[in-house]
């Protein structure tokens, strides 16, 4: 059974981790998807493994964080695919500090990432989404489902020591979710977001196996020390971290018709904690 059969699925940060397993589950249920990250060649590549498993597949390489970037991937995929029926807005790092030592710079960044872009692109999606919604509504009386998905954290939901700028960003992109869905939700959109625990990805490896992100000329480290990772597992009841792809069938869930009757939540994947 393909759940997301000719839909249209735009997935930010697809290149890897999360969003890659996301976009290899959607595309495997039957969705049209576009992926999008920020360095090219992952998108590329996650591009390719759906097209060489059967699947449809667009990769545009876009930096979600600068708006001539949000108006390529718009235009590419209703260019490409007529239209948007899904939109997660997944894309993410961090770039931790403790609050007493943390830069404009760190702070800035967090919100314009988690926040900010995920808002602008939402906006961007406005005339393939709420008003292709009003426009069918109004012909037929009814509007097919449309869905938004928005990846929050537990540090969103509960704070974590040194990262106050990522659980502002985690936590405002709640309240967007559940603005959105008192919104939207005469137009047949559901709007929900998913607060991801400690799932198993470059940005929660070891520090010293840790990869780089670059912005703006600059390198940040992701990753955590390894002392955090076992005391992180320590607490959470099912004892490891969880994998992306463990991550992705819950996005699965809200980005079909079986949420149809679903909107305005927030959804905690974190292993039982």
């Amino acid at each position: 059974m393909q759940l997301l059969e000719n839909k249209v699925a735009i997935i930010t940060g697809s290149g890897r981790g999360i969003g890659a397993a996301a976009a290899l589950l959607f595309a495997r249920h039957g969705a049209k998807v576009v992926v999008t990250d920020i360095d090219p060649a992952p998108a590329q590549q996650t591009a390719d493994a759906i097209r060489a498993a059967g699947g449809a597949a667009l990769a545009v390489p876009a930096d979600v964080t600068d708006p001539a970037g949000i108006e390529e991937l718009v235009g590419q995929t209703v260019h490409t695919y007529g239209g948007i029926d899904i939109l997660v807005n997944n894309a993410g790092y961090t770039w931790d500090g403790m609050l007493h030592k943390m830069t404009d710079e760190q702070w800035d960044a967090m919100l314009t990432i988690h926040l900010t872009a995920p808002f602008r692109l939402i906006r961007a999606a406005v005339p393939y989404m709420r008003e292709a919604a009003k426009q069918e509504k109004d012909q037929t009386g009814a509007a097919r489902a449309r869905k938004i998905i928005n990846i929050s954290s537990t540090t969103g939901t509960r704070g974590n020591v040194g990262q106050v700028n990522y659980a502002a960003g985690k936590a405002g992109i709640i309240g967007v979710t559940k603005t959105l869905a008192k919104e939207w939700g005469a137009f047949n959109i559901q709007v929900n977001a998913v607060a991801f625990g400690f799932i198993d990805t470059r940005l929660t490896q070891a520090d010293e196996k840790g990869d780089f992100t670059e912005r703006q000329g600059r390198k940040i480290k992701l990753g955590i020390p390894d002392q955090m990772r076992q005391m992180a597992f320590m607490m959470i009841p099912a004892g490891r971290a969880g994998t992306p792809d463990e991550a992705a069938g819950p996005l699965l869930f809200f980005a079909s018709e079986l949420s149809n009757y679903v909107s305005g939540q927030v959804l905690e994947v974190a292993g039982g904690l």
